[in-house]
């Protein structure tokens, strides 16, 4: 055994699982790519003020989540812990807004990093899918996001997630909600550090987790009350959208998210079967965060679904993918000219796009054929000096246990056929 072990609150991804986690990533992604999206990719770490303005300097993520370091030359950078800020900054960088064609509509994958108590569903090295499209003010865009993501989940065989909706107003009505929720904030029995928060972004108190803080807010101002026309009118009509398209949602009038940058529409997946950390996904409408980062105004709205909660969430649900077997075809030699003889076979369908592995270290037949059966090989070919002698390989049906001889110069093309 290693003397190392994976950090704390990290995990290393090893077959068989982790098909599941690219067959998740594929699930997720696979509507995006039919709605016009493209494909981004940003460093793992960024300049740590582009995280303070836009997740917010108040959130916990950048207070005490946050992994940080001082590169050589002295730059602040952090290990990305969310994708939406990374995404739009190199978006603002390549231009892409200014291409002509609004909303630029992107979605991404990767590893992301907080430093959390690491417990079931949540842990310090995460992956997320993640979709923005920057630069509409749309409801259709929000709907269309949702619907996405909806259509993703569903696609995976999840049934037991819920979808959970609000709005958090603009810039407009907002700021008189937020005086009337400190006013009535700061008569309550808070900690310290919550009474601080009163100051800073009132909001996150109302997604405030602990149950004596969740009783006293029950009587809390609703934001919905306080919604100019412009934001009622445009909540309704993402409401009647995804309700017209068939996708059941709940309205949560505490849901706020847990970064600062959310505007108006705001939603979370979340899953009953996943205990605490219920939420496997989220997003929402963000039409500041470019101006804070210092951009144009580019209204926008996006969402990250999590890899490893989704797996989870399909584990709870007892659902198993239909994952495509690694391998179709397992070669086993008997002597050194098989050997020769049968890789450039296995060379040849692989080269026609057919699965094929190969029994390397020449073992005995035995062996041999215990791996190719814990390999999940349909077929396999066995091939000694006397098939050779005689032009032939011998194919297994590993379903059926019946075995053929075939001529050497057509099992390529034999196996293809078979393989549909």
């Amino acid at each position: 055994m290693s003397t190392f072990q994976a950090p704390k609150g990290t995990y290393d991804l090893t077959p068989p699982r982790s098909a599941t986690f690219l067959a998740v990533r594929e699930a997720i992604s696979a509507p995006l790519r039919d709605s016009g999206y493209g494909y981004i990719e940003t460093p793992g770490f960024e300049n740590v003020e582009l995280f303070a303005r836009g997740v917010g300097e108040s959130t916990d993520i950048v207070t005490k989540e946050m992994y940080t370091l001082t590169t050589k030359g002295g730059d602040q950078l952090a290990l990305r812990p969310e994708g939406t800020a990374s995404v739009l900054r190199a978006a603002l960088e390549a231009n892409l807004h200014k291409a002509g064609n609004l909303p630029v509509k992107l979605w991404y994958s990767g590893s992301y990093y907080r430093y959390e108590r690491p417990q079931a569903g949540r842990y310090r090295h995460f992956s997320q899918v993640g979709a923005e499209a920057i630069g509409t003010e749309d409801p259709v865009l929000d709907a269309e996001l949702i619907i996405l993501a909806d259509q993703a989940y569903r696609s995976l065989g999840l049934r037991q997630f819920r979808i959970l909706l609000n709005s958090l107003g603009d810039k407009e009505c907002r700021p008189v909600y937020r005086e009337a929720l400190q006013t009535f904030l700061r008569d309550l029995d808070l900690d310290e550090e919550t009474r601080r928060r009163i100051e800073i972004n009132p909001l996150r108190v109302l997604d405030d987790k602990r149950a004596d803080v969740q009783k006293q807010l029950t009587d809390a101002p609703k934001l919905r009350d306080y919604l100019c026309d412009a934001c009622k009118a445009y909540h309704e009509e993402v409401r009647a959208l995804i309700t017209a398209a068939g996708v059941v949602f709940e309205d949560d009038e505490k849901l706020v998210r847990g970064l600062d940058y959310y505007t108006r529409t705001t939603f979370e997946f979340v899953h009953d079967g996943l205990g605490s950390q219920s939420a496997v996904g989220g997003g929402g409408r963000y039409d500041g965060l470019s101006e804070m980062i210092g951009g144009p105004e580019l209204p926008s709205v996006g969402w990250a679904l999590g890899v490893d909660r989704t797996v989870l969430a399909l584990e709870a649900e007892g659902v198993e993918l239909d994952l495509p077997a690694t391998t179709s075809v397992y070669a086993v030699p008997l002597g050194e000219e098989a050997r020769r003889v049968l890789f450039g076979v296995v060379t040849e369908l692989r080269r026609a796009g057919i699965a094929a592995d190969f029994a390397f270290g020449g073992r005995g037949l035995k062996g041999a054929m215990k791996s190719a059966n814990r390999s999940g090989a349909r077929y396999t070919l066995v091939a000694g000096e006397r098939d050779l002698a005689e032009g032939v390989v011998q194919l297994k049906d590993m379903e059926s246990g019946e075995q053929t001889a075939v001529p050497l110069t057509e099992a390529a093309a034999d196996l293809a056929k078979r393989l549909g």
